[in-house]
């Protein structure tokens, strides 16, 4: 996979950027921890200017954003709750609890999507709450566009600056990234642990 971003970041220049960073919010596999790193490091080089580097790694970015949210918007709060009263178990959420969240995030989206999208693994996730939450779009893509210039900004900076050590982004970002999803995973088995327990509470 490494030769493939590679050759596609140097033959397809800031489009080839933008679609990697696109996949990489749907199929999270791709890590933008590697992918903004090797375009900065190719800006130090020469072809490219870091800046456009920046640029079109964040709008890739955001559009892959976008399409969550979307998703986000077409489920909708009504119909999670429906699908928790049918299925509350294995969503570890039971029709309260989708009230409750839909409430917390009308008041605090817009710190939840900023930090959400500097965070690891949370970055694509935190699109899909603020969509069924029918959070105001503009909001939205101010509050994404920031963490999301931030954090594609602080990666392409480091491998523009550290050069043919670049790959040394990925090498301390992994592990993180890999943290998160073990916290998010260990959550998720614990609400469908305690499901019945938190019910009858």
């Amino acid at each position: 996979m490494f030769e493939w971003m590679t050759g596609l970041v140097e033959s397809s220049g800031y489009l080839g950027i933008a679609l990697l960073m696109f996949a990489e919010n749907l199929f999270p596999p791709i890590p933008s921890e590697l992918i903004m790193p090797l375009a900065g490091f190719n800006a130090a080089r020469g072809p490219q200017e870091i800046l456009w580097v920046i640029v079109s790694g964040s709008i890739g970015s955001l559009a892959g954003a976008f399409f969550w949210y979307g998703i986000g918007r077409w489920i909708g709060c009504p119909r999670l709750k429906r699908w928790s009263e049918r299925h509350g178990r294995l969503l570890t959420l039971a029709p309260e609890e989708v009230e409750r969240s839909y409430d917390w995030f009308n008041r605090h989206g817009g710190i939840a999507v900023f930090i959400g999208r500097l965070l690891p693994a949370m970055r694509t996730l935190i699109s899909v709450p603020a969509g069924m939450a029918r959070m105001n779009l503009v909001p939205f893509l101010l509050y994404s566009t920031a963490g999301t210039v931030l954090w594609t900004s602080f990666l392409a900076l480091a491998g523009y600056w550290l050069e043919s050590g670049y790959t040394a982004v990925a090498e301390y970002l992994d592990p993180v990234s890999t943290a998160v999803v073990v916290v998010l995973l260990a959550v998720y088995l614990w609400r469908v642990a305690t499901f019945g327990r938190r019910q009858s509470a």
